[in-house]
């Protein structure tokens, strides 16, 4: 993207090029001379030299206030915390984000109205770790604290959790999920294994049982919660063995949503300078095309399972006459769709946004085709 830019800039298209985050923080020293399109680099948390940059005053109450990368589409992400304390082995963000730093409630809610004002619909909730919210600010775990006051704003109907952590998980979120209609009954919970020694290798604070039980707990609080997770296969510590409990454990535990990586090593991480990494590029290659090919038969399955049901869903755009849409079974960008045909008639365009209910007609291993009731 920065040399797609870098090129515009060239062109005359776009005037200075400024870039921010990860990134730039991390290779500040290199960077400069590699691309000297660039005008300027600012690390992740560079914010007021950033606008500095731009030829503005930095103003603390704007820190929050937002311009929609998703134009048109009736969700939002929602970034709630910044950083990360915890320390797996394989991941680089802690060094580069910092520390865990929540945004306060009540500028959540701010910027919550915000959002419904412009035509938003439902949050995703993010962070590094949304499990850890609140901790650094109130002296205890706050999610289910934020997502009542958020549910709260009139406009937004949905709020859904992203990116938690299964240590230490705060249970009453369950509580607030299984109680509150506007609460998505989805978690995204990346497990990352369930071999006690690959987990200890990575530094994940959990154990094999405990994830399995803390999968039953979740399933028995949320009756039809959609759970979704993401696995890495070829660390450091993974042999035939812990690979095949890995794979038996995705077949028993039937996630509808999986995602898999094969293992990198990160520069600067514990993995990379304290654990070697062993498994070949094309034995991780192999374990990846063998969880993902048991995966997709799970995912067909829950989603023909679903046919035949009435279903609440929200429409993100029109495409050719299809509207495209999701339950609260469905995440933006990263799940499949619900696609509908337009009704003939009307003016299909005026139905982004708004939420019908519709019955599922026939299903593929990613998408589903639904009919308006």
């Amino acid at each position: 993207m920065i040399l797609e830019e870098a090129r515009k800039k060239n062109a005359g298209l776009i005037g200075k090029l400024l870039v921010f985050g990860c990134l730039s923080q991390r290779y500040s020293a290199e960077l400069p001379s590699l691309i000297p399109e660039v005008d300027g680099w600012f690390g992740a948390r560079e914010l007021d030299s950033l606008v500095k940059a731009l030829g503005c005053r930095p103003q603390a109450h704007d820190a929050h206030k937002r311009i929609l990368t998703t134009p048109g589409r009736p969700y939002a992400f929602f970034k709630i915390s910044e950083g990360c304390n915890r320390r797996c082995s394989y991941c680089a963000i802690p060094f580069i984000r910092g520390a865990h730093k929540s945004v306060p409630i009540e500028t959540l809610v701010a910027e919550a109205r915000e959002l419904a004002s412009k035509g938003i619909r439902e949050l995703v909730i993010i962070a590094q770790d949304t499990t850890y919210y609140g901790l650094d600010l109130y002296g205890k775990r706050a999610l289910a604290q934020l997502l009542r006051e958020l549910s709260k704003v009139d406009g937004i109907e949905w709020l859904r959790i992203h990116y938690s952590y299964p240590a230490d998980f705060p249970e009453d979120v369950l509580d607030e999920m299984a109680s509150n209609p506007k609460v998505c009954r989805y978690m995204d919970i990346p497990l990352q294994h369930i071999s006690d020694g690959v987990l200890a290798a990575m530094h994940r604070g959990v154990d094999g049982n405990w994830t399995r039980a803390l999968i039953e707990r979740m399933r028995e609080r949320v009756p039809g919660v959609v759970l979704r997770t993401t696995m890495i296969v070829g660390h450091p510590g993974e042999g035939t063995r812990e690979f095949g409990e890995l794979l038996q454990f995705v077949k028993e535990a039937r996630f509808p949503r999986l995602g898999a990586f094969a293992y990198s090593e990160e520069e600067g991480t514990f993995g990379a300078e304290n654990l070697k990494d062993t498994v070949r590029p094309s034995t991780k290659k192999k374990r990846l095309d063998a969880l993902m090919e048991a995966q997709r038969g799970i995912s067909l399955a829950y989603n023909q399972s679903r046919v035949g049901t009435e279903e609440k869903v929200l429409v993100d755009s029109l495409q050719d006459g299809v509207l495209v849409c999701r339950s609260e079974f469905e995440s933006p960008e990263v799940d499949g769709e619900i696609l509908v045909k337009a009704p003939s008639g009307t003016d299909a365009a005026s139905l982004v946004g708004q939420f019908l209910k519709v019955c599922i007609t026939a299903a593929d291993e990613y998408d589903l085709i639904a009919e308006i009731i």
